[in-house]
């Protein structure tokens, strides 16, 4: 299944999110990405049916296999673009901010090109 860029976004967000907690629900998401309860839950129920996460009883959020890779996948081109970014001379937050949005567009040839640039440039 072909992940939509706002799908993406929430899944990055449940892994960074995991990574910092052992426990993630849906109003931890909606706080972090700034949207309302009835939207992450609404992209909650799209990515269960995607088998990207599975909800407890008790509301936790968990990533299955497929969502953990995929989200990995996402923050690794978020990290690899906000870090080149920034190594050409891109503020911080201007960098991450950039790199939120070509994440999602960047092809992998793109990437695997920056990533061999900056392993040369180190």
């Amino acid at each position: 299944m072909q992940l939509q860029e706002s799908a993406e976004m929430y899944l990055e967000t449940i892994y960074v999110l995991s990574q910092k907690s052992a426990s993630v629900r849906s109003v931890d998401v909606a706080e972090s990405m700034g949207y309302s309860k009835p939207s992450v839950s609404r992209a909650v129920g799209l990515l269960k049916s995607g088998g990207y996460l599975t909800m407890a009883e008790d509301g936790l959020l968990t990533l299955t296999q497929e969502g953990i890779d995929a989200a990995k996948k996402i923050f690794e081109r978020h990290t690899v673009l906000s870090n080149f970014l920034m190594r050409i001379g891109v503020s911080e937050k201007t960098a991450a901010t950039d790199a939120c949005r070509i994440e999602h567009v960047i092809s992998d040839e793109t990437l695997s090109a920056i990533k061999k640039y900056m392993e040369i440039k180190k």
